[in-house]
């Protein structure tokens, strides 16, 4: 990476099949990644056994679960998922639901 400052903007995309990807840094220790899922798309509840992670909502609304824990946030709001915590989220709403997510340690490839 080359540049200091990046616009989310540039990531975001479309899958009409299931929630759209994008690598925004990846590196030792940190990845950080923007997905966008269109109305009704979802990603399934899931864990990782050595990374803690964050959702950060920049656009739209979701429903997110951690652990045992279901709720709605919207944009602004945090979500954490400690290491090995389950955890998922969903697009209930009408417009493209974007999530800047980070992990720690980064993923290896």
């Amino acid at each position: 990476m080359s540049d200091f400052s990046i616009d989310y903007r540039e990531f975001i995309g479309f899958n009409p099949e299931k929630m759209y990807k994008s690598t925004i840094f990846n590196g030792d220790h940190l990845m950080l990644g923007l997905n966008c899922l269109e109305s009704g798309q979802e990603h399934h509840l899931h864990t990782h056994a050595e990374q803690d992670k964050f959702y950060f909502v920049l656009e739209g609304e979701g429903e997110f679960t951690v652990e045992d824990h279901t709720f709605s946030a919207g944009k602004g709001k945090l979500i954490c998922a400690a290491a090995g915590a389950p955890h998922a989220v969903r697009n209930a709403g009408k417009v493209r639901l974007v999530i800047l997510m980070g992990m720690a340690p980064s993923p290896k490839n």
